[in-house]
């Protein structure tokens, strides 16, 4: 009988899976359930070696016969420690060896209990990876330690092998026991690169050929790639394209880039008839935390992330496959290798997407981002700041010959307008950052830069504090709460701007802005700031007031 604790079930199956054959274990109390699970399983060569010290190195000397990894299992405190020896030679020679150790909870770590030391990275930087798993009590858990253990596992042979270290805290009861079978479990796989003549090559095929229902989706990518003729032709019509403005022309074709304000229009039996049967994703971060939902809610059977460092990211819960590549030399090899599907599921996308108008609102920060964002020169570069100004810039469409940058890589207001200031700095096109009024401020020092030149056009939206704050859902804020949640302000550019050499405009209704747009936009001999001053209420009821009107025409 198998231990009936989930996460040393997801342990021993992916062991499994990733053909970790031979375990060297140790005696003890802790690991006892692991030991039993792994016994139990006839995959599994099993050595009895009590002296921890010894069994690491027994277990690197397994690994080195024939390069397979290996494992070693011990239990918690100083067991561990007496490891560390077999981990260093390890990582010095290569040699891909595993190393699982039984831990008592993190809350009973130095409180006196017995054979407790902290365990978490106990090897440093000797270890490739080094992970502790939950202990699995909801959906969430079970995702993150399957996801953990596959990561890790995965290193063992990534950029050169090494060792690894799984943690495993285990609360008392320690012995129940379950089925006498292992679950099945999502195995993560990776291929370093794409070989013609490589077997593994054309099972990937196989599997991408399998599917009619295919999505690629672009995230963040700051350049602008020209594909082939040739290689659109072959894979555009295969998948439906998702992209956002921060994506830039990474595809070969037009894309969906109006999805999240989309999706919000699909009723549930909408979004499943949509849900795709294999998603390919490329490039950085994506804004739309309604596609990751819905992705989440709707997964499909295979997730692959293409990227040249060849990291998992499994941002829907999905991720099958990792492909260490460029992502436009993965797509010029696939698509002479593209069986003929129907093309009905890309057009659906396609079909949906051009039924959307894009929306209309009154004098407001969203009308406001709408009237700049169709006045762009197409030659030019814009930056968006955080928050919403990023989500309110997808709801339009902009030339694709526009270069966009933003902060998205941990997604905070700090820092916007100094990364802008000094992308213009190096750019011959104008450049219009687009900012939120405590992003501005928050970084309104970057003004203090004493070579901003003329091609810089900063777009301040101004409603007095963080709308997107007082919006959160689900959060019924107080009156005291709100003032520091929102930080509420009355401030304005206008003094700091002109002090720093900037010609200064601003705008408080749809006249203003119009008459103000030309000259923003036009040649100058210094940088421009133009000010929009909106109010805070108005803004959310619009954008509600938005929402609701999609609600009552969702699609069935």
């Amino acid at each position: 009988m198998y231990s009936d604790k989930k996460q040393i079930l997801q342990l021993v199956a992916l062991l499994k899976a990733h053909e970790v054959k031979n375990v060297v274990l140790c005696p003890g109390s802790r690991n006892a359930p692991i030991v039993q699970t792994l016994a139990e399983c006839p995959f599994f060569t099993c050595h009895s070696v009590t002296d921890e010290r010894s069994a690491g190195f027994f277990a690197l000397g397994l690994a080195l016969h024939g390069g397979k990894p290996a494992a070693v299992v011990c239990t918690s405190g100083t067991a561990l420690l007496n490891i560390h020896p077999a981990v260093a030679e390890a990582f010095y020679q290569q040699v891909p060896l595993v190393v699982v150790s039984a831990d008592r909870p993190a809350a009973r770590i130095g409180q006196m209990d017995g054979q407790t030391v902290p365990q978490q990275g106990v090897f440093g930087s000797l270890a490739k990876a080094a992970v502790s798993l939950p202990e699995i009590h909801t959906d969430e858990d079970l995702w993150y330690c399957n996801r953990l253990i596959n990561e890790t596992l995965l290193e063992l042979n990534h950029h050169g092998k090494g060792p690894v270290h799984i943690n495993v805290p285990l609360s008392e009861p320690l012995f129940g026991t379950a089925a006498g079978e292992l679950p099945e479990v999502r195995v993560i796989t990776r291929y370093q690169g794409l070989n013609v003549y490589d077997r593994d090559y054309k099972e990937l095929i196989a599997r991408l050929n399998r599917y009619s229902r295919r999505m690629m989706v672009a995230g963040q990518m700051t350049l602008i790639y020209l594909f082939e003729k040739r290689t659109s032709k072959l894979i555009y019509r295969h998948f439906a394209w998702l992209t956002e403005h921060l994506s830039n022309r990474t595809v070969p074709g037009r894309s969906i880039r109006n999805f999240d304000t989309l999706l919000h229009t699909l009723s549930e039996e909408q979004q499943e008839k949509l849900r795709p049967e294999l998603v390919i994703t490329y490039g950085g971060h994506i804004v739309s935390k309604r596609l990751k939902k819905y992705l989440r809610a709707f997964p499909p059977e295979e997730h692959w992330h293409v990227a040249a460092d060849g990291k998992a990211a499994d941002m829907f819960g999905a991720l099958t496959t990792v492909i260490e590549i460029d992502p436009f030399e993965f797509m010029e090899r696939i698509g002479p290798l593209l069986e003929n599907r129907s093309v009905v599921y890309p057009q659906q996308w396609e079909n949906l997407s051009k039924a959307l108008p894009e929306p209309s609102f009154p004098y407001s920060e969203q009308a406001a981002v709408g009237a700049l964002l169709k006045v762009l020169p197409p030659e030019s570069a814009l930056h968006l700041g955080n928050s919403s100004v990023v989500r309110y810039a997808c709801f339009y469409s902009i030339p694709e010959t526009i270069e966009v940058c933003g902060n998205r890589g941990t997604a905070g207001i700090d820092g916007s307008l100094s990364a802008a200031l000094g992308y213009a700095s190096a750019s011959a096109k104008p450049n219009f950052i687009l900012t939120g009024d405590l992003s501005f401020f928050y970084d309104m020092n970057a003004l203090w830069i004493g070579h901003i030149r003329p091609n810089v056009r900063i777009f301040l939206l101004n409603n007095g504090g963080g709308e997107i704050f007082q919006s959160l859902p689900g959060f019924d804020m107080t009156e005291e709460a709100r003032r520091y949640v929102i930080a509420a302000h009355t401030t304005s550019a206008k003094g700091w701007a002109e002090e720093r050499g900037f010609r200064y405009l601003s705008a408080r209704n749809d006249l203003e802005l119009n008459e103000a747009l030309p000259l923003f936009t036009g040649t100058a001999e210094k940088p421009l700031l133009l000010e929009v001053f909106t109010d805070r209420t108005e803004d959310i009821r619009l954008l509600n007031a938005y929402y609701d009107s999609l609600d009552k025409n969702k699609h069935t």
